[in-house]
């Protein structure tokens, strides 16, 4: 499957409109944003956990990072609720589930195969900080390495945000909305620019908070060969 595989153009996914489909696990059913692979996939998905579902154990030869939207994600190693940031590296093993349900975004084989380091935040709780030069806009950095910089934005009410993205620009909007390229951006919304495109958006009358990354579109893109366990 290929889905939003071109890199090289502006991709967009109002995930809120769309419907959810079933993943091969009982319960688990997502909303795929970019793919390419099948099950084994370099892929972008909101996944939603149904009470009680449960994914087998798998590892993720080529990592996993995800956000929590709601609810609160299960495995081996903690519970995760609501704005938690969890980058798991390639090679990194667990059973995911959630006994109470629970939404994320999730990208999967996205890593620099070389990187070891386990990474989890709690986003509810930073304080985030005015950015200089972008008037309206406050973040703070959540990951960042010589590939790519996360962050979590607030963008005020009507503040104009421009921003040349040289190694490419993701987005998830998390709350309130903005409007970009004519199109309006609401929770769940996603949107990917090419490196070296301009950003230019209008936050809502109520502002907005994202998820953002920056840097990671000006490396060559791939795709696994195999992986054992389920993707998403």
């Amino acid at each position: 499957m290929k889905l939003n595989a071109d890199f090289s153009t502006r991709a967009r996914v109002h995930a809120g409109r769309i419907d959810w489909v079933p993943s091969p696990m009982p319960g688990v059913a997502r909303k795929m944003l970019d793919r390419i692979g099948d099950e084994v996939a370099r892929a972008t998905s909101i996944v939603r956990y149904d009470p009680g579902s449960r994914f087998s154990p798998h590892t993720h030869d080529g990592g996993e990072e995800f956000l929590v939207l709601d609810g609160v994600f299960e495995d081996e190693h903690g519970a995760y609720p609501a704005g938690t940031y969890v980058r798991n590296p390639p090679g990194s093993r667990h059973r995911p589930g959630a006994a109470d349900g629970c939404t994320i975004f999730v990208k999967l084989w996205q890593f620099d195969p070389d990187d070891r380091r386990r990474h989890v935040v709690d986003t509810g709780a930073l304080d985030l900080e005015p950015i200089a030069g972008r008037p309206g806009v406050a973040g703070r950095v959540i990951h960042e390495d010589a590939r790519e910089c996360v962050r979590i934005e607030r963008w005020a009410p009507g503040a104009r945000v421009e921003m040349t993205a040289q190694g490419g620009v993701e987005t998830l909007c998390l709350e309130g909305g903005f409007d970009e390229g004519g199109e309006r951006f609401a929770p769940a919304s996603w949107l990917r620019l090419p490196a070296g495109a301009m950003l230019s958006a209008v936050a809502g009358a109520q502002g907005c908070r994202l998820w953002l990354k920056e840097g990671h579109l000006r490396l060559p893109i791939t795709a696994p060969v195999s992986e054992a366990g389920h993707g998403r």
